[in-house]
């Protein structure tokens, strides 16, 4: 059984929880083509290693962020939408921004 641990419920088996994509940042909905609607809804980058996605505990239907190696399929990490923006912040990580002002990375819809 592989376990997934909840920043807000804690250990609990992967059956619980939804993938949501990678994270990445929205179109502005006010002058996105339906070119970048497409390719922000439907495509992933696939990258081959460590990269940041969105997962749902979804009998809390509670989104929260998880650090997993796609080769490895290891779960490395898991935090809420918060502290993954805040440790980006102190990082200085080379994060995606959103020049529309929308919350960048917000969970899929």
């Amino acid at each position: 059984m592989k376990i997934l641990r909840c920043p807000l419920n804690g250990p609990r088996n992967i059956s619980e929880f939804v993938w949501g994509g990678e994270i990445k940042p929205m179109p502005d909905p006010a002058t996105a083509t339906d070119a970048e609607w497409t390719e922000y809804l439907f495509l992933e980058d696939n990258i081959a290693g460590e990269i940041a996605e969105w997962w749902l505990h979804a009998p809390t239907n509670y989104w929260f962020i998880a650090r997993r190696n796609t080769i490895t399929d290891e779960i490395i990490e898991t935090m809420t939408y918060d502290q993954f923006l805040a440790r980006r912040k102190v990082t200085g990580a080379a994060a995606e921004q959103d020049t529309a002002g929308t919350q960048t990375g917000a969970p899929p819809a």
